[in-house]
């Protein structure tokens, strides 16, 4: 198998290394991986330096990445508590890799990004980005601008550190170095096809309405009446149980495609509601939008995610190759803060994609496509599945 994963809960890095990176040679013939990424929870946060390191020695992978988190998933299971390592590792003789550490800093003449990779080096055009970032030190707008400007239309996937409380906690691994600032990445082209997945998680109320009246994020009309007014005529026709989904959060959803006759789910891109002006009418959300746009409020629950995941998946594999491998990188407000049961978004992968070699960990913030741009999302499970050669 060109992929492998390898998951190790014991207390000792010293006994948890080993392992891990015994059974990923096992599984990839005892080949040199191309490519690994690393996760650690926060528990193996003090000897994260060492880890990277023996790892590297250990596999001799051209190419490590990873970081520390809350939570990690490693074959088919997410470990929210206590030590976790997942190890991932894939064999990618015909690929082009291109890793790197990117840093952010504020200059005079504005935001500097410092150690991204130069595109007039590129070998082959980069079908996906795979990054890390810590989420004090990371400006992901600019990110995401930065890459959009570099390689219009790749898909960024990925996700924020979750490790650390506070700024210089994360740690971010870049090939056998630990680093605590800004991102890590690789850009990935040729040998393998890279799939995006991205699941929001949320459900629809009411009807869709066309913004009259708006500034950055703050939206003042919906079809000519206050966008708070719309709200509170939605709220009077719904029945009590969404109701109290309402009063647990509600969501805006962004429609991606104006030129659709209807829209559904996947057709948003789901943001929060942040504050509202009760003087005003005036609702304000997370993302930026602009009059004549097309919004619908949502709702989020544990019985629409888990929908919403398994049809998103569902729909990935319908007409392509199968998946061999994933990444997955899942909201740490997920796991067992929102479903009844553990394990859930990894056992969903396995389900329905088969039972691959699966890596991850649950992010402060997750990176994914949602039409042909992308963007940070929260309470969202993004993933990369990896399938056959690419023609």
């Amino acid at each position: 198998m060109p992929f492998a994963s390898a998951l190790s809960v014991a207390y000792d890095p010293r006994e948890a290394v080993p392992a891990v990176c015994s059974e990923l040679r096992s599984q990839l013939g005892n080949q040199q991986p191309d490519l690994v990424f690393l996760f650690l929870t926060r528990h193996h946060a003090p000897a994260a330096k060492e880890i990277a390191r023996d790892v590297c020695e250990r596999l001799q992978a051209r190419h490590v990445l990873g970081c520390t988190a809350e939570a990690i998933v490693g074959v088919g299971r997410e470990v929210e508590e206590g030590p976790g390592i997942s190890l991932w590792g894939a064999i990618l003789p015909e690929a082009q890799l291109r890793s790197f550490h990117t840093e952010f800093e504020k200059t005079s003449d504005g935001l500097v990004c410092a150690g991204w990779p130069d595109s007039a080096e590129d070998e082959n055009m980069p079908t996906a980005a795979i990054v890390l970032g810590d989420p004090f030190s990371c400006p992901v707008d600019a990110l995401i601008d930065r890459l959009a400007d570099e390689y219009p239309g790749l898909p960024l996937i990925g996700g924020m550190a979750s490790g650390g409380r506070q700024p210089g906690e994360n740690s971010l691994i870049y090939n056998g170095e630990l680093v605590s600032q800004g991102a890590v990445g690789v850009l990935l082209s040729g040998g393998m096809q890279v799939r995006s997945v991205v699941s929001q998680g949320c459900r629809q109320l009411g009807s869709p309405f066309v913004i009259t009246r708006a500034q950055q994020n703050v939206i003042f009309e919906l079809g000519g009446v206050p966008a708070l007014q719309r709200f509170q005529e939605l709220y009077g026709e719904l029945d009590e149980s969404d109701r109290q989904l309402v009063r647990q959060g509600v969501h805006l959803g962004i429609v991606m495609n104006e030129y659709q006759d209807s829209f559904s789910r996947g057709d948003f891109l789901i943001s929060n509601v942040i504050g509202v002006d009760q003087e005003s009418g005036a609702i304000a959300i997370g993302n930026v939008v602009r009059t004549g746009q097309t919004v619908q409020f949502h709702v989020r629950d544990a019985g629409t995610a888990d929908e919403d995941l398994r049809q998103m998946l569902e729909a990935s594999v319908v007409d392509s190759a199968p998946a061999q491998a994933a990444l997955l990188f899942s909201c740490n407000g997920r796991g067992t803060r929102m479903f009844p049961e553990p394990h859930h978004d990894a056992s969903a992968v396995q389900e329905i994609c088969g039972s691959l070699p699966i890596a991850g960990f649950f992010a402060q913030g997750e990176l994914g496509p949602v039409g042909d741009k992308n963007y940070i999302h929260g309470y969202t499970a993004s993933m990369a599945l990896f399938g056959d050669q690419a023609g």
